[in-house]
């Protein structure tokens, strides 16, 4: 949208006194900010225009206005400034980085903690796999005539082993057949690749062993599964309850709910070309989102995997600072999961 510079600065203007009070802004405020030089009857008048252009709403009989979706993406897109972090703030962040020394599952965990204590906001937290994961190699190794170990192998490297006790004796030629079997059907498969009928054809050709090759693969399915398995790890959440849009429980416990129970992964908003992603309002799929903003930024964990780390909150949230802690506390992570080192302190950090 090709905006004038005057209407730029003006709507600049309205968005950042939102942010900071939670109040319609009127255009008495919007003159009276520094470096603006222009007078309250030009503000009425082109505030009128911004509502006309559908990025400013007014509240009921408000004299003020408030931004809308629309009139946020502008802002996120084109007017607001880089957010540089205190060193305070790289201090706590630091700190907390150093909290990855420690089960995946639990830095994702505290992660989420951590960012919801630093925003003011729920954060969620999960690891997801940047691709699909396959069976890379079997390795079946006898340890006696009624037993065998089998072992798993993924092309992520994550190795599995599981002890079988078999009723009956097994010969070194039927383990070599199911191990040769195993290896030419089922690897370079994902989970959905692996059909009952492929089940079928490669239990037929087993052979006497035949009850065997069902006992490998659901193993390897259990590996498959459990690898894929995205647990969403949530913080914060009665932290909405400190905002002035969801003082009202009415409109806060439909987004305390969604964000409190068990939750599909998939429906949670992940980064796809950029590492960060701010989605505003409708810009959310979930109804229970339609009116707040998500900010997601995602991280290397190793492995084929990433971690993705986010906040969801009221749509007057500063952008620019929520998504400067975000980005350093991704980049953090990455380096940490890297390298085993903390982000080099920023020269630019400013003292508060």
């Amino acid at each position: 949208m090709d905006l004038s510079d005057r209407k730029k600065k003006i709507l600049r203007a309205i968005i950042e006194n939102y942010i900071e009070t939670a109040e319609p802004v009127g255009s008495k405020a919007v003159a009276s900010t520094p470096g603006l030089n222009v007078s309250s009857a030009t503000v009425r008048n082109e505030m009128a225009d911004l509502e006309e252009l559908g990025l400013l709403e007014q509240p009921h009989t408000s004299a003020g206005r408030i931004p809308s979706p629309k009139g946020y993406r502008i802002y996120v897109n084109e007017l607001m400034d880089d957010y540089r972090l205190s060193v305070q703030e790289t201090r706590r962040l630091n700190e907390a980085l150093h909290l990855k020394m420690r089960e995946l599952d639990q830095v994702i965990d505290q992660a989420g903690r951590v960012v919801s204590q630093l925003t003011r906001y729920p954060a969620f937290a999960l690891a997801d796999r940047a691709s699909k994961v396959t069976i890379q190699r079997f390795d079946l190794l006898m340890v006696a005539s009624d037993s065998f170990i089998i072992v798993v192998m993924t092309d992520t490297n994550v190795v599995r082993n599981r002890l079988v006790r078999l009723p009956a004796d097994l010969s070194e030629a039927q383990l070599q057949l199911l191990d040769t079997l195993l290896n030419t059907t089922f690897t370079g498969l994902t989970l959905d690749e692996i059909t009952p009928e492929l089940m079928r054809v490669a239990s037929h050709a087993a052979g006497e062993a035949y009850g065997l090759i069902s006992l490998v693969v659901s193993f390897a399915i259990d590996v498959l599964e459990s690898l894929e398995q995205r647990t969403v790890h949530t913080a914060g959440i009665a932290s909405l309850l400190s905002h002035p849009e969801y003082q009202s429980l009415d409109r806060a416990a439909p987004l305390m709910s969604y964000l409190s129970e068990d939750q599909d992964a998939g429906r949670f908003p992940m980064p796809q070309a950029d590492p960060m992603e701010i989605l505003i309002g409708p810009e959310n799929v979930a109804d229970a989102l339609k009116d707040t903003s998500v900010v997601v930024a995602s991280y290397e964990i190793g492995d084929g995997m990433r971690g993705v780390i986010g906040v969801v909150g009221p749509t007057r949230m500063d952008y620019a600072k929520i998504t400067a802690r975000l980005a350093y506390f991704a980049s953090g992570l990455t380096r940490l999961f890297g390298t085993g080192e903390l982000p080099p302190a920023d020269d630019g950090a400013k003292e508060k």
